[in-house]
């Protein structure tokens, strides 16, 4: 893989009385102020125990959604800073304003164990922007920068990027290189047949991911609404689906490249309808679909020919869930898949690594009690280091 080299923090390092910057990913889902995933939070916590225990000052960096440089009061911190503030036994505050010298000034006011949070790094246009001036302000906050966000390792950012030429020090954390360990030593070892389902809405986003991994799965599932683009491709409707302008030659371009490598590409016949996202399922083949429906999920047919391709398989990897999971109506698909590949990985030596917030979400909101190989929070970064692709946000910390 690509990322050997890298400076890990180290439980010897001196870190008393010192300032760490540290970068997490405390993006939880949150609807009307309450939390409904605390998974990538719990996570945290242990990291953050011990940088209280061994007396460091730590200031704490994450963003939550997309407010693309805007500050949107539904996309705050501030339900995270109250679960945090429960759950950690030191002094832990919340700042909301610039990245200036005020901020600079209340860092310097922190004594040892003591925590301050800032508001949604993604408040400031300058974060996604990789704006230098910006990146050194980060930068002088602290001592010792430690990124243990690899959810977030994908992304050019100021946060996870720019930060880095202005510290002394710079580490990735124990959680980040629990995620590498983890994805390395599975794809490493990994048995054929290999089998990949891959979720989501976006095509164009995971077009390079599909594309590398076609050279070594023998099966690529398609499901979610990413499915919807292939259907089209085969003229077929797809009434009032979610779909993705312009995939056609996208699509074509897999298609192709699967038939040169011998990879099978699936994609559902049968499907789980509605007129609307809060009604209930209709089951409709793929010549049925009609004008005026909405596809939610994967239908019983196509769940028993992924069901056979799993029991086939001796290594899954799964990125996105099948349907609209939000609606238990529409969770069907997801959750057969979940129990399948857990099951296989008890009973059968599957060698199972899921990957993504949206599918992490999905599992926990089923409740069912489950096992795999490696569950990643991340989701793009899990999905370009599987591509083999050098993370911005881990070159910088070789």
């Amino acid at each position: 893989m690509p990322m050997s080299g890298i400076k890990y923090f180290s439980e010897d390092l001196a870190i008393e009385n010192k300032t760490i910057i540290l970068r997490v990913d405390l993006n939880v889902p949150i609807i009307e102020k309450k939390i409904q995933d605390f998974t990538r939070i719990s996570l945290t916590l242990p990291f953050l125990k011990e940088l209280i225990k061994k007396k460091s000052k730590i200031i704490l960096i994450s963003h939550l959604g997309r407010p693309k440089g805007f500050k949107d009061s539904t996309l705050s911190l501030q339900p995270v800073y109250r679960y945090l503030k429960e759950k950690l036994n030191t002094n832990t505050y919340f700042y909301t304003g610039e990245i200036n010298s005020e901020l600079k000034a209340k860092c310097s006011y922190l004594k040892n164990g003591e925590i301050l949070l800032i508001e949604n790094i993604r408040f400031f246009k300058e974060e996604s922007d990789n704006e230098e001036n910006f990146s050194k302000k980060i930068g002088e906050l602290g001592d010792i920068y430690i990124n243990d966000a690899f959810s977030c390792s994908h992304r050019k950012q100021a946060s996870i990027h720019g930060v880095v030429k202005f510290v002394k020090d710079a580490y990735a954390g124990p959680l980040l290189k629990k995620e590498l360990s983890a994805i390395d030593s599975i794809v490493k070892n990994k048995k054929k047949p290999v089998t990949c389902i891959i979720g989501g809405s976006k095509i164009s986003t995971k077009i390079a991911v599909i594309s590398n991994l076609i050279k070594s799965a023998n099966n690529i599932v398609i499901v979610g609404a990413m499915a919807n683009n292939f259907l089209i491709y085969k003229n077929y409707e797809i009434g009032k689906s979610l779909k993705e302008d312009n995939s056609h030659k996208v699509v074509k371009k897999i298609l192709q490249e699967a038939k040169s490598h011998k990879c099978s590409i699936v994609i559902p016949e049968d499907f789980l309808v509605s007129k609307n996202f809060e009604g209930s399922a209709i089951i409709r083949n793929i010549k049925s679909i009609k004008k005026d429906d909405i596809i939610l999920d994967i239908g019983p047919k196509t769940l028993k020919i992924i069901e056979k391709i799993i029991d086939n398989s001796n290594t899954v990897m799964w990125n996105g869930p099948a349907g609209y999971f939000e609606n238990k109506n529409f969770a069907v698909g997801t959750n057969f898949l979940a129990q399948k590949i857990s099951n296989n990985t008890i009973k059968k030596s599957l060698v199972s690594v899921l990957g993504g917030g949206d599918t992490i979400s999905a599992i926990n909101k089923s409740g069912l009690k489950l096992s795999f190989t490696h569950l990643s929070t991340a989701g793009g970064a899990f999905l370009e280091y599987l591509e083999g692709k050098d993370l911005p946000g881990l070159s910088v910390l070789k």
